[in-house]
């Protein structure tokens, strides 16, 4: 099973050219370190500021762009990674040993489940699953789930 863990911003990483503590960068690295040597990490990063980044809102056939910043923090990424586990209370597991994202303060991080093709077979016949696998498995960096 892989979740997604999402790193929720705060109004500290929602700053202009807000950058990590370099001591939270050591920190996150040894924690990144032993999920990789776990085998568990597939992919993991942050992310700058709402202030550099744009929303494309969608109205049936309408597309609007909105530029950030966002003004609520609580509903923004500062960052994700993707684990490989066994099951929710395993990722919860991993989470927990994570540092916390804001030294001065409080912080969120949400786990969710990421789709498997095999999770979308009462919607799709087995020649469709078999196309998506075919084709993810031909994206760079990413690994096909049968």
């Amino acid at each position: 099973m892989r979740f997604m863990v999402i790193v929720k911003a705060t109004p500290e990483s929602e700053k202009e050219c807000a950058l990590p503590d370099p001591q939270l960068l050591l920190e996150m690295g040894k924690y990144n370190e032993e999920l990789s040597k776990a085998g568990v990490l597939l992919a993991l990063d942050g992310l700058h500021p709402s202030s550099k980044g744009a929303r494309v809102k969608f109205s049936g056939k309408s597309r609007t762009v909105v530029d950030g910043p966002f003004t609520e923090a609580k509903e923004l990424i500062a960052g994700f990674s993707i684990l490989q586990v066994k099951s929710l209370e395993e990722a919860i597991e991993w989470v927990k040993r994570a540092p916390n994202c804001n030294p001065v303060g409080d912080s969120e991080v949400e786990i969710r489940q990421v789709f498997e093709m095999e999770d979308l077979a009462p919607v799709l016949s087995a020649e469709q699953i078999q196309h998506k696998v075919a084709k993810r498995a031909e994206l760079p960096n990413q690994t096909a789930n049968k």
